[in-house]
C-alpha cells in the first residue's frame, strides 16, 4: 500500500484536467468533482469544468456519452441525485480509473474530493502530511 497525504495534486489526463487539488476525504464514501454546467441532451451529458486556476472565463466542456445517475449522501445527511462519470486519474506514477459524481464545489476549497471508494486497498492516509506522491 501506499502513503497518501491530505491534500494531493492529481491528473485527470482523459478529460485534460491538470494539477487539480484533491482533497482526500476517508468520510466521503464517493469521490467528486466540481463542474461548473451539467447538461443532458441527446443521450450525451455535458459538462463545463474550470481550470484548475478556477479562472470562470476558461470553462472546458467535455461530451461524455457514457455516465449514470447517482444517490449520494452528502455531509449534511440529505440524499441527492448526481450524474457520475467514469474517467482515468493520475496520482504520483500510478493511473487509474476512478469514477467521479459531479456537483457544484465552487464553495468548497479544492475541486475534487477522493472518498473511500476510490482509496481502498490503494492508499493510506497520512493527515499529517500533504502532496506526498508530487515529491
Amino acid at each position: 500500500m501506499l502513503y497518501i497525504g491530505r491534500h494531493e495534486h492529481v491528473h485527470l489526463t482523459d478529460i485534460g484536467l491538470n494539477e487539480l487539488v484533491a482533497k482526500i476525504d476517508t468520510g466521503a464514501y464517493t469521490s467528486s468533482i466540481h463542474c461548473a454546467e451539467v447538461v443532458e441532451k441527446d443521450g450525451k451529458l455535458i459538462c463545463g469544468f474550470i481550470n484548475p486556476r478556477n479562472d470562470e472565463a476558461s470553462l472546458k466542456k467535455i461530451i461524455f456519452a457514457a455516465y449514470k445517475k447517482r444517490k449520494v449522501k452528502s455531509s449534511n445527511g440529505s440524499t441527492e441525485e448526481r450524474f457520475a462519470i467514469k474517467t482515468k486519474i493520475k496520482l504520483g506514477s500510478h493511473v487509474y480509473d476512478i469514477e467521479l459524481t459531479l456537483t457544484n464545489r465552487e464553495s468548497m476549497k479544492y475541486p475534487l474530493l477522493l472518498g473511500r471508494k476510490f482509496l481502498n486497498g490503494k492508499y493510506v492516509v497520512d493527515v499529517s502530511r500533504k502532496n506526498i506522491l508530487s515529491k
